[in-house]
């Protein structure tokens, strides 16, 4: 069996790796020429950490980021709302780690050249299309390399190239992105650690303003201090859509939280301090009918682009690469496996795209924001009790599938 995989990002290579595992044969086809450590930081909860340990490269996580020991709630008035343990300190068995999104991306990407070989990875390859036939699947890419038009064969195409799927888009011509208004700023800034130095902090709501906060290299610059991923989200009504590709101005995103000066983090300097500040639109996508056409299916955001909230995607298309190998080793048919992925894993991830949407983790501080009126409180046991902020945060995981089971 030989599978094609179109994209190199964290879902591409995580099935790469899986399918190397049980002895079946795959290409990868990504479309940027020179894998380098770009972007900004991304969560690995256990659960995502769960497939991640499976392929061998845990202890390289670990070394490359930050074990979160904490998640910590406020409100936009710097009030305390609610704070539980994470990872293992929350008694699972693995991590839940804070890393540059370019330094897994490299670990994934070193890892698959260095198993697979490299001539199993092909970088500079954008696809533009596929047709199929009862013996295979051609897929037309353009070769950046070369300048040229290819066409490669392959027994099964797996897509896993982002949300912007030039396969989806094929398959599912009416698919629209879904724009609610809310806009966002990402950026990395050199701090201090805040609070434990291993907190993962959110902080306000979207309709006011909302920042989540956490770090991602420990002493960056060999005098302590730590490079702090942030990302910053706004819902305006009638709100013009962020450039995907555009550098964003530190100083249009700070003038959002220009009052957030707290005793624990001032947040506008925070902005103001960062390298670069990146912008993008808060989109996802409605649940398709169906992932599998054929020989050809979708995989991580290619199937289920969902809001950034809860540190989900990554972790939804880790478990799709693990679902998919493991169907594939498991039937005689591949196109009978593709079946199988798309029934157990369809359902499930449009769950996790309505939750995020509708009740995502910052609920908690919705919640409060709802209670007191947006205004200041005294304490927020004269709101709501811990016990029921633990519950919203529990259904949370138990939807996103890693709910802590004893």
């Amino acid at each position: 069996m030989n599978i094609a995989i179109v994209g190199g990002g964290i879902a591409g290579l995580s099935f790469a790796l899986g399918l190397h595992q049980r002895g079946i044969d795959c290409d990868v086809f990504e479309s940027v020429m020179d894998v380098k450590e770009i972007g900004v930081g991304i969560t690995l909860l256990p659960h995502a950490m769960r497939e991640l340990s499976a392929l061998g490269v845990q202890a390289e996580l670990e070394a490359a980021g930050i074990e979160n020991l904490e998640s910590v709630f406020y409100t936009q008035h710097g009030q305390y709302v609610y704070k539980e343990p994470r990872g293992r300190h929350a008694g699972y068995t693995l991590p839940e780690i804070g890393i540059h999104r370019g330094k897994l991306h490299r670990i994934l990407f070193e890892a698959a050249v260095k198993r697979l070989g490299k001539d199993k990875v092909h970088t500079g390859m954008r696809c533009t299309g596929f047709s199929q036939d009862k013996d295979g699947v051609q897929l037309e890419f353009s070769n950046a390399h070369t300048q040229t038009a290819e066409t490669h064969t392959a027994q099964i195409a797996v897509a896993c190239d982002g949300v912007n799927s030039v396969i989806r888009k094929q398959m599912h011509p009416q698919d629209q992105l879904c724009f609610a208004g809310i806009n966002t700023w990402r950026g990395v800034t050199v701090h201090p650690p805040i609070l434990t130095g291993k907190s993962y902090l959110r902080i306000g709501t979207v309709e006011t303003g909302k920042m989540v906060i956490y770090p991602i290299i420990d002493n960056v610059d060999g005098k302590g201090n730590q490079l702090i991923n942030w990302v910053a989200e706004l819902q305006k009504p009638n709100a013009v859509m962020n450039d995907w590709n555009r550098a964003g101005d530190p100083a249009v995103c700070a003038e959002i939280y220009k009052d957030w000066h707290f005793d624990f983090l001032d947040v506008p300097e925070l902005i103001m301090k960062a390298d670069k500040v990146f912008e993008y639109p808060m989109v996802d996508k409605n649940a398709l009918p169906f992932w599998t056409q054929g020989r050809v299916t979708l995989m991580g955001d290619a199937a289920h682009p969902m809001y950034p909230r809860g540190s989900n995607g990554s972790a939804q298309a880790l478990i799709d690469a693990r679902t998919l190998a493991e169907q594939l080793s498991q039937h005689a048919d591949p196109q009978e496996a593709l079946k199988s992925y798309e029934s157990l894993r369809l359902a499930p991830t449009a769950k996790v795209v309505e939750t995020n949407r509708s009740v995502p983790p910052d609920f908690i501080i919705m919640k409060a924001d709802e209670l007191s009126g947006g205004k200041p409180f005294r304490h927020i046991d004269d709101l709501i009790s811990q016990d029921e902020l633990r519950q919203i945060s529990d259904h949370y995981k138990t939807v996103a599938g890693f709910a802590l089971t004893k």
